[in-house]
């Protein structure tokens, strides 16, 4: 199973002080090489985890973005002309290159499921419906495969 992961997710991951990060790891350590980190949030999760975590938590997700601890999409021409047809659509979201990139991303690799927490967005979008939204969707999803 793939999924792709936004920005939120990652941070979330690292700061063991976030709100979300018991959910987020939990879908982690069930499948961490499902994972797949889109080209488009790797700065921004640098910047975040800089100025929000602390530069050794960004130097440590750099350390390991080097020595292939995570997959990473580099993307397609593709997938950015369908992130401007989503930021285009969803222009009162104000969705964003990242955002819009990691739903292109993940309907091009058919992936199962978006990690993400930021459900304002994510959630307002029309995704395949298939497609789940984890940590929220967890329930659903460990019904469907079996482990709930």
């Amino acid at each position: 199973m793939t999924v792709v992961v936004d920005t939120g997710a990652i941070i979330a991951l690292v700061d063991a002080d976030d709100a979300h990060h018991h959910a987020v790891r939990a879908v982690y350590d069930a499948d961490p090489r499902a994972w797949v980190l889109p080209w488009a949030i790797l700065p921004e999760v640098d910047h975040l985890l800089a100025r929000h975590v602390g530069a050794s938590a960004a130097r440590a997700f750099r350390h390991d973005l080097a020595v292939g601890a995570f997959r990473v999409e580099w993307g397609t021409d593709a997938d950015l002309a369908r992130a401007h047809a989503l930021c285009t659509q969803y222009d009162g979201l104000a969705l964003g290159l990242v955002d819009a990139t990691v739903i292109a991303v993940a309907e091009r690799l058919a992936a199962r499921a978006i990690v993400t927490v930021d459900l304002r967005d994510f959630g307002a979008v029309s995704l395949p419906r298939e497609m789940l939204l984890l940590p929220r969707d967890v329930a659903w999803h460990d019904q469907a495969t079996g482990r709930g």
